[in-house]
């Protein structure tokens, strides 16, 4: 079971589980949501993925919460960043590198081709293929390396040699994107001598054939043509993609490390804007209220209508149990940012807590608002169930409560939920035939299962 990092009421930065059924809730990895991270990196991806002629709205990305340096596409049009990637990162330009790159696998469709691929190999070299990955990426990497080397046949390696075929079309068709938006390649390369930089070393011990990329080397090789040809070569990162950079990575390292490595990151004599958002987290972890609240204060100060500033008060207050105290910085985070969906649901989730009816009747507008937004988000629909059992809602209530079931996978409450849910609504209304789509999804998903 992977530790959780943060306290047992932590919501925004939340690390928690992806539930996906029984077996998902003992092995999956942990993910991180967070209302500015999240912002930060579609920030960066949207001209990408623009470029690359895909629907923005239409790619998910999600974080995991590994300090293993990688990220992946996987399952349609998702993106998958790993914590280790985000931290490690040293330019804006790096992490577009990496997006981009990751935006030509979906645009190339090697999703679909990769299918083919393991089509083409026997049931043993994939079961192979696939309990490496599983391993590498729950943290066991020489035990996955070892399984990966197992399935020593041509099919694996032939599957293996059209993945490092798909990574080199991804390169170019990233270039062609950084070209397209007028951003320089050059981070690209550099992030490609980073994760080199370890190719050599005594104990790497993996011949070509089983590593998920090309060797560095090669890489930045058949792209300097490319990136020293681009008008946009020397183009410099805009200041605010620096300045999002450095709150991202002072953040991910605030919530992830104790107080004192976190000092000794961000010491006292940095009085740097990431300085402080990284003290302001550690201390309100440790907990140190106050030491927190005075980081907190000194940036809303210089930075009133920073809408994460706000959101980072009112968690620290929340989670050191000043419930009705953390109310307004959240109102005013949301006021800042109304399209936000985890900052609503966090809103909401404060209101609830006060154990207010008159506060859960609002949650349930300002939960409702977040879902318009994000519908596939568990905890909304958590907090949503909770409003409305203590406004005396049993219909919507059970609604809730089969739309969260359905999410995380427990297909069996879902069906119970809308049954229940049915007698509360008249025949053909929306609300009914809705739950009669959660009935059929749940039922074709447990038979699948």
């Amino acid at each position: 079971m992977i530790k959780r990092i943060l306290t047992s009421v932590s919501i925004f930065l939340v690390l928690f589980l992806s539930l996906q059924g029984a077996v998902a809730k003992q092995t999956a990895p942990s993910f991180i949501r967070d209302a500015e991270i999240e912002h930060t990196l579609r920030g960066y991806a949207r001209p990408l993925f623009k470029a690359a002629g895909l629907n923005s709205s239409d790619v998910e990305i999600y974080i995991i919460n590994s300090r293993d340096l990688n990220a992946f596409v996987a399952g349609g049009q998702r993106l998958f960043m790993f914590r280790g990637l985000l931290e490690r990162v040293e330019t804006p330009g790096q992490l577009k590198g990496v997006i981009a790159h990751e935006t030509g696998h979906i645009a190339g469709g090697h999703l679909a081709r990769t299918h083919d691929a393991l089509a083409n190999a026997n049931i043993k070299s994939i079961v192979g293929i696939l309990l490496g990955v599983v391993a590498a990426a729950a943290g066991g990497g020489e035990a996955g390396a070892a399984v990966a080397i197992g399935s020593q046949d041509a099919a694996t390696k032939s599957f293996l040699q059209y993945s490092r075929t798909q990574e080199s079309s991804a390169d170019q068709a990233a270039i062609t994107y950084l070209n397209r938006t007028g951003q320089s390649g050059r981070g690209m390369a550099e992030f490609l001598e980073i994760i080199g930089q370890g190719e050599y070393q005594p104990q790497s011990t993996i011949s070509s054939y089983y590593r998920s990329h090309p060797i560095s080397s090669e890489r930045v090789s058949a792209l300097s043509q490319r990136i020293a040809a681009s008008p946009y070569k020397d183009v410099p990162p805009a200041e605010e993609d620096v300045v999002a950079l450095k709150r991202m990575q002072a953040k991910l390292f605030g919530f992830t490390r104790p107080l004192p490595k976190t000092l000794a990151k961000y010491p006292l004599s940095d009085t740097s804007l990431e300085a402080r958002y990284a003290r302001a987290i550690g201390y309100f972890r440790y907990p140190d209220l106050d030491k927190a609240l005075a980081e907190i204060d000194s940036l809303i100060a210089e930075h009133p209508t920073d809408p994460y500033f706000h959101e980072l008060k009112g968690q620290a207050l929340y989670e050191n149990g000043n419930i009705f105290e953390a109310l307004p910085s959240l109102e005013t985070a949301v006021d800042l940012a109304p399209n936000e969906p985890l900052l609503l649901t966090f809103y909401g989730t404060i209101l609830n807590a006060t154990g207010d009816p008159l506060n859960s009747e609002k949650a349930i507008a300002i939960l409702n608002d977040s879902l318009t937004f994000d519908p596939n988000n568990g905890m909304t629909w958590d907090q949503l169930a909770i409003a409305y059992s203590r406004t005396g809602d049993t219909g919507m209530l059970s609604l809730a409560s089969a739309e969260r079931s359905l999410l995380e996978g427990e297909y069996q409450k879902a069906v119970f939920h809308a049954e229940r849910a049915q007698d509360f609504f008249k025949v053909g209304s929306p609300t009914y035939l809705r739950l009669e789509d959660i009935i059929t999804l749940a039922n074709r998903a447990s038979q699948k299962n």
